[in-house]
């Protein structure tokens, strides 16, 4: 057993982010979801939202021009 099982329907998304500093971030508790790097150096964030199918996932946010 590796966690949460994933079942058809569920949708999550992958959110790498690179720090041009430290790795450690912390959550605003202002907003509840901004997050900075520790060091306040800067960064970029990207991301997918995937579906879980029957046959494995589908990209939902995938553009034309992306392959995977």
């Amino acid at each position: 057993d590796t966690g949460l099982e994933l079942i058809e329907g569920m949708t999550f998304t992958i959110e790498p982010m690179i720090n041009a500093g430290s790795r450690h971030s912390k959550l605003s508790r202002a907003d509840g979801w901004t997050v900075t790097t520790r060091d306040r150096r800067l960064s970029a964030q990207w991301e997918h939202t995937l579906a879980v199918t029957a046959d494995g996932c589908e990209v939902l946010t995938r553009r034309k021009e992306e392959n995977f």
